[in-house]
């Protein structure tokens, strides 16, 4: 986990419930949920194999080793998960390298939340290697705090990075709102306790009691996230 956070930063959020805001990266603030799909197909056709296309539903969203582990069982590829995992993340960085698109409604997001000095991190499956990447093109300013998959002792559906990132703010997690496109993310952030704002991305998430869904983030502001976090 890195960290740029002031001591008094948690005391912008006065007058209202919310703290921070907490989003997910791929597929939520970047369109690079596909190129992880590209990527994987990819490497395992170097690998002699073709993978089926519903499997992507089943690996999106996941830790690394999930994923991985999953796609070798399933294809009964000859390759550790170690092995896979550096494969994976070696040709994933060399595809971002070039930049990476935002998801419409991303940039405006970043702004207003920036402009409103509201604490913002960004807690990601991916490890910190892809994620400093990311950062290069989207802009590492927009985050005090930042959460990578491989830093944390068990990653997402676990609620650890999310409890780690509203921890590193000083924040309740129930004062914090999470933004995630997939079933995996949600699951995280609710087994924290936070108010979750889904905005799927491959595959449906149908709404529940402490969840939105929306279907895109054109659609969420500021007012939008202080309306989801309320005092009891």
């Amino acid at each position: 986990m890195t960290s740029t956070v002031p001591a008094s930063l948690i005391r912008t959020a006065e007058g209202s419930a919310l703290q921070a805001v907490l989003l997910d990266m791929d597929g939520t603030l970047v369109d690079t949920e596909g190129f992880w799909w590209d990527v994987e197909v990819e490497v395992f056709a170097d690998l002699g194999h073709r993978l089926d296309a519903a499997w992507r539903e089943v690996v999106v969203g996941g830790p690394m080793t999930r994923s991985a582990g999953y796609l070798i069982e399933v294809t009964g590829a000859d390759i550790a998960i170690e092995e896979l995992t550096v494969l994976l993340n070696d040709r994933f960085e060399k595809r971002i390298g070039r930049g990476v698109p935002l998801m419409p409604g991303a940039a405006r997001l970043l702004a207003e939340l920036a402009a409103h000095e509201v604490p913002t991190a960004l807690v990601s499956a991916s490890h910190r290697r892809i994620i400093d990447r990311v950062l290069d093109s989207v802009g590492r300013h927009h985050f005090a705090l930042t959460v990578a998959g491989d830093e944390v002792t068990r990653t997402k559906p676990h609620p650890e990075p999310y409890l780690a990132a509203a921890a590193g703010f000083g924040a309740d997690p129930w004062r914090c709102a999470v933004i995630e496109d997939t079933a995996t993310g949600v699951a995280a952030a609710e087994a924290a306790g936070c108010a979750v704002v889904a905005v799927p991305s491959v595959t449906p998430i149908a709404p529940a009691p402490g969840r939105t869904v929306v279907s895109s983030l054109e659609q969420v502001d500021l007012a939008f996230l202080r309306g989801l976090v309320t005092y009891a």
